[in-house]
């Protein structure tokens, strides 16, 4: 069983599930500790007084905020212990809203909502807003502290049992006025239509399992090249790709590499030209170097995955 990150109860109207969160996700990435070149000793890191020229113990830290004209002022430990929010137990639902229209750029990170009680009582209240939300596809949201923060937090449910995700506050997101979304040019329509077959033929269900992560399966094979005592070749700098000339002429290619490609997995696509393997990303060529067992893969740049998967 995952460990508990926080425990407490999911507040509904008058309905009180004692709850607890797991993170939603696992850390796969792969963590190196910093070491001295010369005798690959452990780098440790010193707070630094820059006047006095020594070593500042934690207790004798202050904190400053710097304002954008230079001014600053000094907030001591104890001002902002005062400012901590209320330590509650207790994610308090205060609306429902139909999930789709959430903006997803509105998500932060996501936990898992298991019962925190084996009595009857606290799995039928449980089970009872599990099945509520399945039915209605509303999503709560409502609010908690955790450690010394609190959040903003959205409670779905996802496949037998409730999901939650901490939210960012509207002014978190960058307004849409930041962005030049060239609303001064126009789409012509030709092209509109060419693009929408594009779309609508690379189009698949999602499963999730078909996406991995590329780099970290590379960075474990040279880390584990490295154990058993192998040279890395490091790979020749990537091209860079180059504009489009024909902006058609590109659409139409990449509409029949989709209706060819996007129905078959990768490994049993047939040989493709240079032309046309030239369209992939070098992950994606590197994966069918991977499948034919091509020696030296791993340090190839895209231009020589295409040359030698092109033979």
């Amino acid at each position: 069983m995952a460990r508990s990150l926080w425990t407490g109860s999911l507040s509904f109207g008058l309905v009180n599930v004692p709850v607890q969160l797991i993170s939603g996700v696992r850390d796969r990435d792969l963590h190196f500790r910093q070491l001295h070149e010369d005798d690959h000793a452990p780098i440790d890191v010193q707070r630094w007084c820059s006047e006095e020229q020594k070593e500042v113990p934690y207790d004798e830290i202050a904190r400053s905020y710097e304002f954008d004209d230079g001014d600053s002022v000094i907030v001591s430990d104890e001002e902002l212990d005062a400012l901590e929010p209320q330590r509650t137990r207790t994610i308090d639902i205060e609306h429902f809203v139909d999930l789709r229209d959430v903006d997803p750029i509105y998500f932060d990170h996501p936990y898992l909502v298991a019962p925190a009680a084996e009595n009857e009582g606290a799995l039928r209240a449980y089970r009872l807003l599990l099945d509520v939300m399945g039915r209605t596809e509303r999503a709560a949201l409502g609010r908690f502290v955790m450690r010394t923060k609190e959040y903003l937090a959205i409670v779905r449910a996802r496949d037998g049992v409730l999901a939650l995700t901490t939210m960012l506050f509207h002014d978190e997101v960058r307004p849409l006025d930041d962005v030049d979304a060239a609303a001064d040019v126009s789409a012509d329509e030709e092209h509109v239509q060419v693009a929408l077959r594009l779309v609508e033929a690379m189009t698949v269900e999602w499963q999730p399992q078909r996406y991995r992560d590329c780099y970290r399966a590379r960075l474990e094979k040279v880390v584990e090249h490295k154990r058993k005592g192998s040279t890395i070749k490091l790979p020749k700098e990537v091209e860079e790709p180059s504009p489009v000339p024909d902006l058609m002429a590109a659409l139409r290619a990449s509409l029949e590499a989709a209706r060819a490609n996007t129905q078959q997995p990768l490994r049993n696509r047939p040989p493709s030209g240079r032309d046309e393997l030239r369209r992939f990303t070098r992950d994606e060529l590197y994966e069918r170097a991977r499948e034919r067992d091509i020696h030296g893969r791993s340090s190839m740049t895209k231009a020589e995955l295409v040359d030698v998967l092109s033979r």
